[in-house]
């Protein structure tokens, strides 16, 4: 049920199908469109893409064409990935997440980059401003890194007499990790847990490190945003089912697959977003001109029936906060 927007901040995809190429009008601009995660794992996410190209009057096959190129999680794919999209002439590039975005800023100087990051652009060397982005390169971030500590909170709510919580990373994504380690170290002390890091990157390593829980049996698990993570949600939120931790995910997509509890920005909102700005691109506008946009709508997902099973009553104040809770 829907509830409301949770909390406000002030600032500043159907799935892929083949290359859109063989659509291609002469004449026609050419979007790339450049992710470190699978096709598969983002199918949800690329019509909201699509439809905030449409916003600025640009429909996929009619009137623009999209590359899109996936490395199904092998970060080291992604230079390449980026030289290819500069080697067709796209006129614009939207990338999700800082690798994508990183590796996109490595190969060209003159192609305009959309980017869609969890952490401040300004920290992370993209732009010279919010306000005025300078260079190539406007965006989204839709604050994943920097809502760490409030994730840990929700999961105390809810779990109040919790002291120990594992926290699941992966060290593939260099960036995100560290600064999610330190917020989640930082916030930690503050409320007094103790946490436990576990680098996972591979199937094998995710089987290890709850088997690892299994035994250890901590209060909680805190998962952090990853797209690694979001193409294995089944499989994360039925090991931490059957291992019966409460766990908190970034991504409502976790909630809907089973698991326990969400919280960060509506992810649709963003992803159509960057499509709306490479669209305005397209129209002549420069990145210099678009100042970077900071997520305002942020979704707290509880799923009661993952809730019930794990033995848990949820707090009528998480329940009036939430905005949505699945029965």
């Amino acid at each position: 049920m829907k509830r409301r927007d949770f909390i406000t901040l002030l600032g500043g995809a159907a799935i892929a199908g083949p290359l859109t190429a063989h659509a291609q009008q002469p004449g026609m601009p050419v979007v790339g469109f450049l992710h470190p995660s699978s096709r598969d794992g983002y199918a949800s996410r690329v019509p909201a893409f699509r439809q905030g190209l449409k916003d600025e009057g640009f429909i996929e096959g009619e009137n623009v064409a999209i590359e899109y190129r996936w490395a199904d999680n092998q970060i080291d794919r992604l230079p390449a990935l980026a030289t290819e999209l500069v080697q067709r002439r796209v006129a614009v590039i939207a990338t999700g997440g800082i690798p994508a975005t990183l590796a996109a800023k490595a190969v060209t100087t003159t192609i305009p980059i959309v980017f869609l990051v969890g952490d401040d652009p300004v920290k992370l060397g993209l732009v010279t401003s919010l306000a005025r982005p300078g260079g190539k390169l406007t965006g989204i971030n839709f604050f994943a890194v920097e809502l760490v500590a409030k994730r840990l909170e929700l999961l105390r709510e809810l779990v109040p007499a919790a002291t120990r919580v594992a926290v699941l990373v992966n060290p593939a994504n260099a960036t995100a990790t560290e600064v999610t380690l330190r917020d989640a170290r930082a916030a930690a002390r503050a409320m007094e847990l103790q946490i436990q890091i576990f680098n996972v990157s591979t199937i094998r390593e995710m089987d290890t490190a709850f088997a690892t829980l299994a035994s250890e049996r901590p209060d909680g698990l805190f998962v952090a945003n990853d797209g690694f993570f979001i193409d294995r949600r089944v499989q994360l939120v039925h090991l931490a089912t059957r291992h019966a931790v409460p766990a908190i995910y970034q991504d409502r997509l976790f909630a809907e697959v089973g698991g326990l509890m969400s919280y960060g920005a509506s992810i649709h909102d963003v992803y159509r977003q960057v499509g709306a700005y490479a669209g305005r691109i397209l129209k002549g506008a420069k990145p210099v001109d678009l100042p970077v946009v900071q997520s305002s709508k942020f979704e707290l997902v509880i799923n009661a029936s993952t809730a019930r099973m794990l033995g848990l009553s949820v707090p009528p104040t998480l329940l009036s906060i939430a905005d949505e809770v699945i029965e």
